[in-house]
């Protein structure tokens, strides 16, 4: 957004969501190898790497016809902050850090800023959305306190 570099070049999946042939689970199998993986604390989005790379499974919505975010919804085991608003926060508990022993150093106090108003708007997106409770609010000064 605020660089001026063309985007990354990469694959694309295909438009329409067909189980491969290849593909030997079932939907609740899948279900049931998400929630396994969930319990051993992995993300949503490591679970998909996981079931893709170990098991063969190329996309969990074309085989359960649901996304892995709304099987954790189920089964009780979604995280209550949304792991990409997370990462952003230790990103910016890093930049923090960083600021903290170089002080002069003005574009990571500028990056800081970028990743602090990147941490607002997906707030806002996700309080629209009802992922996150209306009264939840984001203050840079307590960084630390959302990790734990």
């Amino acid at each position: 957004m605020y660089s001026r570099k063309k985007g990354k070049a990469g694959s694309t999946k295909p438009s329409k969501k067909v189980i491969s042939t290849w593909v030997r689970y079932k939907p609740k199998e899948v279900e049931l190898l998400v929630t396994k993986l969930a319990k051993e604390g992995k993300t949503a989005s490591d679970i998909g790497i996981i079931l893709r790379d170990t098991y063969g499974i190329p996309d969990v919505s074309a085989v359960t016809k649901k996304k892995i975010t709304k099987i954790l919804k189920e089964s009780s085991l979604l995280k209550e902050l949304p792991e990409d608003l997370m990462a952003l926060i230790k990103k910016a508990i890093n930049e923090k850090k960083h600021l903290e022993n170089n002080k002069h150093d003005k574009s990571a106090l500028r990056g800081l800023q970028l990743t602090e108003s990147k941490i607002k708007r997906l707030v806002k997106y996700y309080k629209r959305a009802k992922r996150l409770p209306l009264n939840w609010k984001f203050e840079p000064k307590k960084l630390n306190l959302y990790i734990e």
